[in-house]
């Protein structure tokens, strides 16, 4: 069963001695995430998580945050064990001395993260963005997406002029026309497309993998084993349910996200969802960013991802 080697893989490289039936260590569980990662939005919607961590006498406490950046500092000042993020915030986060452990990934979601431009916009290719400005949410996926594209165009990333800004800030910033495109990701990139008519100018098909990382804090990870298992195969659950119930899981999620059904309904058709235990190729990907970012001077010195895997020899086996 895909949870019991998932546990197997996070919990035991970690602390031998705990067993998997371990009463949790921990009496609440406080789960980072962001109103856009919408199985989360749509598990915190439902409850299912409280149901099934009753038993462990684990209560659920979600804790909201705008990006992802944002989720991993809350992560390291202690005001959640868990959380969600995209490919990049983890590399800013560990370069900034961040305790975490990556505890699963979802699979590779490219269409759910693109660089938008206004529809009449005379942008029309990756390389005419030289000189251009170019909004995004510094150290959020659409980060590394916009230097690979840029790098793909032949253009370097001191070519475009980046423009630091939260989801709600960039989008008042593109409508205006204060920034000249936005990298964004789903449901946002879905939701300006309908409601302003914005251009797709590429999406991450071909030019990233687009995971999403689950992580914990390490010493939670550590002691709480089995409310990690339960988080999982509440998350697997969840996750079989909204793709075979993409309209049902998009009227229950679009209220929550202030979005129309349909918008949410086109972002969750572009992602994949179901937690997996990573893959020796998987945290290869996320050395690559890490040794792009470095190089670009956007972390302040060299990460090795595998100090925040469970146990590198571990991640190596489930690779095989």
């Amino acid at each position: 069963m895909i949870f019991r080697s998932l546990l197997r893989w996070t919990a035991l490289p970690l602390l031998a001695a705990v067993s998997l039936h371990a009463t949790a260590q921990t009496a609440t569980l406080r789960v980072g995430f962001q109103k856009s990662a919408s199985l989360l939005t749509l598990q915190k919607s439902s409850g299912s998580l409280e149901k099934k961590l009753a038993p462990l006498g684990v209560a659920v406490k979600w804790v909201e945050f705008p990006a992802g950046p944002q989720l991993l500092e809350g992560l390291n000042v202690g005001a959640v064990d868990v959380g969600f993020v995209g490919e990049a915030p983890p590399i800013f986060a560990q370069a900034a001395g961040a305790k975490f452990v990556y505890i699963g990934f979802d699979p590779a979601a490219p269409e759910a993260e693109a660089i938008v431009v206004p529809k009449d916009s005379t942008i029309k290719t990756a390389a005419d963005l030289k000189g251009k400005k170019v909004a995004l949410n510094k150290g959020s996926n659409v980060h590394y997406l916009l230097v690979k594209a840029l790098e793909r165009a032949g253009l370097k990333y001191s070519d475009i002029q980046p423009v630091f800004l939260p989801p709600a800030d960039a989008r008042a910033a593109f409508e205006r026309g204060a920034v000249d495109a936005w990298a964004i990701w789903d449901p946002f990139l879905a939701a300006v497309e309908k409601q302003s008519g914005a251009r797709l100018l590429l999406d991450g098909r071909g030019v990233v993998n687009n995971y999403a990382y689950y992580l914990a804090e390490r010493s939670y990870a550590q002691q709480n084993p089995k409310v990690i298992q339960v988080l999982f195969e509440d998350s697997q659950a969840q996750a079989a349910w909204l793709k075979a119930n993409l309209k049902a899981a998009a009227a229950v999620i679009a209220p929550l996200q202030g979005l129309e059904p349909e918008v949410v309904e086109k972002s969750l058709t572009r992602y994949q969802f179901g937690v997996k235990p990573l893959t020796a190729a998987v945290a290869a990907e996320q050395q690559k960013i890490a040794d792009a970012f470095l190089t670009l001077g956007l972390i302040p010195k060299a990460i090795q991802v595998a100090d925040a895997l469970p146990s590198s020899a571990t991640v190596a086996e489930a690779g095989k």
